[in-house]
């Protein structure tokens, strides 16, 4: 038996009494509307099931259906035939499929016996499958091309790369009329693809046939596309597609849409390329967008000065014509030639980013610079590089730079290239470091080293990677116990940690005197040193140790760039020779130090007045500076020697305020000044390892009296000012007031003219107040070796007798009275040889610097000065 057979048969003749259960208001739904129950004694009263077929409909409280049977509405579709009605919705492509795809809906009645079914919409509406098959499909892209032949899919291809280059060609120009739309690709497909084609597989079976007889017939041209005078030229010399700095280059991405980060044009850097990207050169734009950025920067000008260029643009083109060649670019004579009839491109693009030389280009003047002086020469308006106002500049003419890491996805972005390199500058340190150990030969990091077991450390080693060298500079690492290996993305990294290493190397390689000094201290410096800032006695010590290490090493080699194992040896040597007296001298001149600190300390806790506040916490500051955790080897031997003096200054300092504040209040705004601009330019009170060496003069200029050599002495603090060097934001060079009392003070502290001579020489100054200079003739070596004329041979009794009265003028820390006899022993040797058979200048020379080295030690200034002239005498 065969029930579902049975009610199919019944449902032929009661196609009108089908119900559908509604859950919400449970009843059923049936032929034309109609709502009816089932009859509560009927046996499916209690099962509800979703669709019945009911044999009689009877109204009486209700309508009830009464001998129901349960069916599946589907069974009806095939019996009602025309009665159905059949509706359809939600055409769409699907690519997985193929094809176009809608959703069928069947009714009888009103009845939902289907009310969603899949079905190929080409049955229903073949044009309109055609057309959505041509726009998902062909326009857009939206086909499994993996399940077709590439043979067939080549004309795709082709498109898509010409409409990607006209893209990108409008988001290099910055216009929105180049690309043509999707309209215009949908109807170059329609005039072309027969009406039967619909789908991915009637495509493909119409294609292998066409594409026999006409293989170009789906290919796109620009031609076909849009009208022959709006055909585009694509210039990549005026908007290249890299950007060329030294042999390196890097791709150039555009973009055009006002409001976004990356509005503009990106360089894409990869990380390890990042440390040692130089900001040359970018600031001059592509040459495309060149003449925007000149007028937007004429436009920014004060008034009073844009009134001189106006109209900006017409100014911009002429400015252009008279730029140099920006960095990277070659312009030929022919080229500026015809500047005047010809595009931006042909009078700036030819050769753009032919970059030469290894590595990266040097610093380049700013365009900013460039572009003002060019206006103030043919405008004969003052016009500086500060007078163009760049927030104003629209974004999009400012470079964005796009980090990468190796897999090419962007870790960050934005205008200022010295800001992303300080952020990422220890992972682009890692990526040098990676990149380098991908090559077995140049896999060169290692840790725990306790000797120098390598001939040499390499200066930099090279690693190519794609059409980039990447280049990485190894140095030495102190970790405490050990040294390792380490790669740096710059050599400035690299200059900075390496003497760190060598001198941990050398720590390591001698043996300590530590336990020894401490077991032949005096009471009194014992005292002294327990009153050290330091965390511990061992630490004082440790860091006096390194002072005495680095007192060699920097004597040896002055930049402790030791790359090679014979000069770290002879080092080596140096320090185990002299580091025992060295560090009982640095331990001493600590134990002075730290009593005079002391004594400073007293001094301003025993001030309580509040009108002197101001001058307390300057001086407190001061004393801070000098006088902290680390100080012995941040400060050096050669200018530690020189703290006991600026801490006796502050002491007298404080004894004087009451005295004359005001006096002391207008040297105290002098010194904040001097002291606020050195900061400006990058120094910091204490110095910061690492400092440039011109920061750290101006930083121990700072602390220097104008007129006497003891600082808080002279009631106030020296008036030496560090300024910006205009040569570069990091060069530091003192003003001719400066200058002038810093050199009045070597005078007095060494060796009177020649010692000026020498810091003339190292402040790259003349011509300043010098009422007691050597004459023109006089010969005398300076730092580079150059000679000046010396005259008579009186001139070293002159050496002498200056030397005598400044060795007496240090009376309270060099032991006058051994130095006075000193010089008088060598007075006496030089009248009683005369002139017959030595050269008194020789001979004056030779016990000049006898005095020095035993007053001052041989770092002194002025011992290098003296050796410098004993050596041109014997030459």
């Amino acid at each position: 038996m065969n029930p579902d057979g049975i009610h199919r048969s019944l449902l032929a003749g009661l196609l009108s009494h089908i119900g559908l259960k509604d859950v919400a208001k449970k009843d059923y739904i049936g032929a034309r509307q109609q709502r009816f129950v089932i009859f509560p004694g009927s046996s499916l009263a209690k099962k509800q099931p979703n669709a019945v077929m009911s044999a009689e409909l009877v109204e009486t409280s209700r309508l009830f259906a009464r001998m129901n049977a349960v069916v599946d509405p589907a069974w009806a579709e095939p019996l009602a035939g025309d009665l159905c009605k059949r509706s359809f919705s939600e055409p769409h492509w699907e690519k997985k499929q193929g094809s176009v795809v809608a959703y069928e809906r069947v009714t009888l009645y009103g009845v939902p016996i289907v009310p969603r079914r899949r079905i190929q919409f080409s049955r229903v509406d073949p044009a309109y499958a055609r057309e959505l098959f041509i726009r998902h499909a062909l326009v857009d892209g939206e086909w499994d091309l993996d399940r077709v032949d590439q043979r067939v899919t080549a004309f795709d291809r082709a498109n898509t790369k010409l409409r990607k280059e006209l893209a990108e060609l409008e988001e290099r120009t910055r216009r929105r009329d180049i690309l043509f739309d999707d309209e215009a690709v949908f109807e170059f497909y329609q005039r072309r693809i027969p009406a039967e084609v619909c789908s991915t597989r009637t495509f493909e079976t119409w294609w292998r046939k066409a594409r026999a007889e006409t293989p170009d017939l789906l290919t796109m041209t620009a031609e076909a596309l849009v009208p022959d005078e709006a055909t585009p030229e694509i210039d990549e010399a005026v908007f290249p597609p890299t950007w060329h700095q030294g042999d390196q280059r890097f791709h150039l991405s555009y973009r055009f849409e006002p409001g976004a980060d990356d509005d503009g044009v990106a360089v894409l850097i990869p990380l390890a390329l990042l440390a040692r990207l130089s900001p040359s050169g970018f600031d001059w734009q592509v040459p495309g967008l060149r003449a925007d950025l000149v007028t937007a920067l004429i436009k920014s000008l004060p008034k009073s000065i844009r009134r001189n260029v106006v109209p900006a643009a017409d100014w911009a083109a002429r400015l252009l014509t008279e730029l140099p060649p920006a960095p990277g670019e070659a312009r030929t004579t022919s080229d500026i030639a015809g500047a005047a009839g010809t595009s931006i491109g042909a009078r700036l693009g030819s050769g753009f980013g032919a970059g030469s030389g290894a590595g990266f280009e040097p610093e380049a003047t700013p365009f900013t610079e460039i572009l003002a002086g060019l206006i103030q020469r043919l405008t004969y308006v003052p016009v500086n590089a500060g007078d163009f106002e760049i927030a104003r500049i629209p974004a999009h003419l400012r470079m964005t730079f796009r980090v990468v890491d190796d897999r090419g996805q962007a870790m960050a972005s934005g205008k200022d290239l010295g800001e992303l390199q300080r952020r990422l500058g220890s992972r682009a340190r890692e990526s040098v470091a990676a990149a380098s150990a991908a090559t077995p030969v140049n896999a060169i990091e290692r840790g725990g080293l306790t000797t120098w077991d390598f001939a040499e450390l390499p200066r930099f080693i090279d690693t190519k990677q794609g059409d980039n060298t990447i280049r990485g500079y190894p140095t030495l690492v102190d970790e405490g116990s050990s040294v390792a290996i380490r790669m740096m993305s710059t050599a400035a990294e690299q200059a900075s940690t390496l003497p760190g290493g060598v001198r941990r190397l050398l720590l390591l390689a001698t043996p300590s005197p530590v336990a020894y000094v401490q077991q032949h201290l005096t009471g009194a410096e014992k005292l002294s040193l327990a009153t050290s800032p330091y965390r511990t006695t061992q630490a004082l010590f440790d860091d006096c140790l390194a002072a005495c290490v680095d007192e060699v090493l920097f004597r040896v080699n002055p930049t402790g760039q030791v790359f090679m194992k014979a000069e770290f040896d002879t080092i080596r040597d140096r320090v185990s020779g002299v580091l025992m007296d060295s560090m009982f001298e640095a331990v001493g001149l600590v134990a002075r130090i730290l009593t005079a600190s002391r004594a400073a300390d007293k001094a301003l806790k025993a001030s309580t007045s509040m009108a002197l506040l101001p001058a307390l916490t300057d001086a407190r500051a001061q004393l801070a500076g000098l006088i902290y955790p680390g100080f012995v080897s941040a400060t050096g031997l050669a200018q530690l020697r020189h703290l006991p003096r600026y801490l006796g200054g502050i002491s007298s300092r404080i004894v004087k305020l009451g005295d004359n504040p005001s006096r002391d209040r207008v040297w105290m705004n002098e010194s904040q000044s001097a002291t606020a601009r050195y900061e400006a330019a990058g120094g910091r009170i204490p110095l910061a390892p690492g400092m440039a060496a011109n920061l750290v003069r101006a930083r121990w200029m700072i602390e220097e009296p104008a007129d006497q050599p003891v600082r808080a002495g002279a009631q106030g603090r020296g008036v030496g000012v560090a300024a910006a060097d205009p040569q570069g934001p990091d060069q530091l060079t003192p003003t001719s007031a400066g200058v002038s009392w810093w050199l009045q003070h070597l005078r007095q502290e060494c060796l009177g003219a020649a010692v000026l001579r020498v810091a003339e020489h190292e402040l790259g100054v003349s011509g300043l107040d010098d009422d007691a200079a050597v004459h023109e003739h006089e010969r005398v070596p300076d730092l580079a070796g150059e000679t000046h004329l010396v005259g008579d041979h009186d001139h070293g009794h002159a050496l002498l007798s200056e030397a005598l009265h400044h060795v007496e003028h240090f009376s309270d820390e060099f032991g006058v009275e051994r130095a006075r006899g000193l010089v008088e022993e060598h007075q006496l040797g030089l009248h009683r040889k005369g002139t017959g058979d030595r050269d008194p200048l020789l001979l004056a020379a030779g016990q000049v610097r006898g005095v020095i080295v035993r007053a001052f030690g041989e770092s002194h200034p002025g011992e290098q000065v003296a050796r410098g002239a004993l050596g041109l005498r014997l030459g």
